[in-house]
């Protein structure tokens, strides 16, 4: 049975991970004969957003291990220990924890770091030629980690975020919700998810595309 890792960035999507785009991963590994591994970071949340209002909740922190486990039932594994599951493939769900928890692209765009283990895990990777699989905003750290790779990624049609994808060196390609983008150089598979507002429906014809063609590249 193939292992694949999923990352979280916490629970929610204004502040952590989707929570559709994180279940629907998992049912499809499941569904597909895969064993799904959960991780998340050790640390702090760059902020907690009343999910009622879309409001900052002031005063109030959450830790990113603690806060995935929400979703992974508790069974996760901080991502400093990745190298003990020997994974066979990791797959990065997208929510607003992508870019505000695992990077800051929410607030500096092309110019973004990315957290050293989620950055470090995802070059480990690619240079073992095992797949990677991103959802919604986070193909913005794949195109930051390797985007000197010139890889193909999408986020759907949004202008302005195909266009820093491209400033960080990878190539954007528009695709519709069900659909994925597979990148001619490494093992990289991309579905819009809900970068296209789509229903929930919709979003889960693209999750089950992108594990298909993940797992065909094992």
């Amino acid at each position: 049975m193939k292992k694949i890792g999923v990352l979280l960035s916490g629970c929610g999507f204004l502040d952590g991970s989707e929570i559709h785009e994180a279940v629907l991963t998992l049912l499809a590994l499941d569904r597909a004969g895969a064993e799904a591994f959960c991780l998340a970071p050790d640390i702090m949340q760059h902020d907690v957003i009343n999910h009622c209002t879309a409001q900052k909740m002031k005063n109030e922190s959450r830790n990113i291990l603690v806060e995935s486990a929400r979703i992974a039932r508790g069974a996760i594994t901080n991502l400093a220990d990745i190298n003990t599951l020997s994974l066979d493939a990791l797959i990065l769900p997208g929510g607003y924890g992508a870019s505000k928890n695992l990077s800051n692209y929410e607030f500096k765009a092309a110019d973004c770091d990315v957290n050293a283990d989620v950055a470090m895990a995802l070059q480990s990777f690619y240079k073992s030629g095992k797949p990677l699989g991103f959802l919604c905003i986070a193909p913005t750290i794949a195109a930051k980690v390797l985007g000197r790779e010139h890889i193909e990624l999408t986020i759907g049609n949004d202008p302005e975020t195909a266009a820093n994808l491209e400033a960080m060196g990878s190539r954007h390609i528009d695709c519709p919700v069900w659909n994925t983008v597979v990148s001619s150089k490494g093992k990289i598979v991309s579905t819009p998810a809900y970068m296209l507002g789509a229903t929930i429906g919709d979003v889960a014809k693209g999750i089950d595309k992108l594990v298909s063609d993940l797992l065909t590249l094992l």
